[in-house]
């Protein structure tokens, strides 16, 4: 049984803090990760808390980076790169929010 609370987890991925992953993800919805992902990720909207790592190639709408993103980004709407947040590696976006702090390196393409 789900209550509308939950409506927003559905199609959607978590990794946790602590656990490291290796392969690939397709999510309809949301990818929210806090733990070690390494391989392809495609979801609607990709979520890195603070202690994420993401290495690989990352497809979305909309990426939100607290922790760190490494190698090819492909945000199609809005990346956002919080204060705590690295980017590495090559940058395709539509529309881009760096914080004070936030770092990115690499190569950056506007859509």
């Amino acid at each position: 049984m789900t209550d509308k609370n939950d409506m927003s987890q559905e199609n959607s991925i978590f990794i946790g803090e602590g656990v490291v992953f290796k392969g690939s993800i397709k999510a309809p919805n949301q990818a929210i990760i806090s733990g070690k992902f390494d391989g392809e990720l495609e979801a609607r909207d990709v979520l890195i808390g603070a202690s994420g790592v993401v290495t690989g190639k990352t497809t979305a709408q909309f990426v939100d980076v607290k922790g760190e993103l490494n190698e090819t980004v492909t945000s199609r709407e809005l990346l956002i790169v919080r204060g705590t947040g690295r980017v590495n590696g090559a940058v395709t976006y539509g529309e881009i929010e760096i914080e004070r702090g936030g770092q990115i390196k690499g190569d950056m393409i506007q859509r």
